[in-house]
């Protein structure tokens, strides 16, 4: 080793965060206000959807695990979870490889995975904000641009 890869072990150690989150909620269901903004990369290897929402959000999308949500299983590798669209259950599976922002509004918190090799100066993937449910937040509740502490893990990358 001729370095020490902090931004690869902040990475990991961010992930375990979002996965021992998840886990709690699927023992004990989500406390108090907390709900959780997740957008994820749909191109990611291993992402599983629903043909007709990887056709509507092919490149992002941005899940709200809220009112609504079934089947959460949190593995070493990613989650899987049951929302609703529309009134329709949809399974996905999530890697955390995928995921490249998770806040949670009610707490002004939130981390934020850039990859280099997604660095393509597409910047207009905002249109992947999914509503789960009808009774879910909108596109419009996305998660705040200000407000949220958001942690940039390329900022320690070479």
């Amino acid at each position: 080793m001729s370095e020490i890869e902090y931004g690869a072990m902040m990475h990991r150690a961010m992930q375990g965060l979002i996965a021992d989150v998840l886990q709690g909620v699927a023992d004990n269901g989500l406390p108090g206000e907390h709900h959780f903004f997740i957008t994820f990369d749909t191109r990611e290897d291993g992402v599983e959807m629903a043909d007709w929402l990887r056709d509507r959000y092919p490149d992002e999308m941005t899940i709200v695990i809220q009112h609504w949500f079934d089947n959460l299983v949190v593995t070493d590798e990613g989650f899987s979870i049951t929302l609703n669209f529309g009134n329709s259950p949809e399974p996905m599976v999530i890697p955390f490889d995928a995921i490249r922002t998770f806040v949670d509004p009610s707490v002004e918190f939130g981390l934020r995975f850039e990859t280099q090799d997604s660095d393509d100066g597409d910047d207009n993937d905002d249109e992947g904000e999914a509503d789960p449910a009808p009774d879910e937040a909108s596109p419009s509740d996305a998660p705040p641009a200000s407000g949220a502490e958001v942690v940039s893990l390329d900022k320690w990358r070479k």
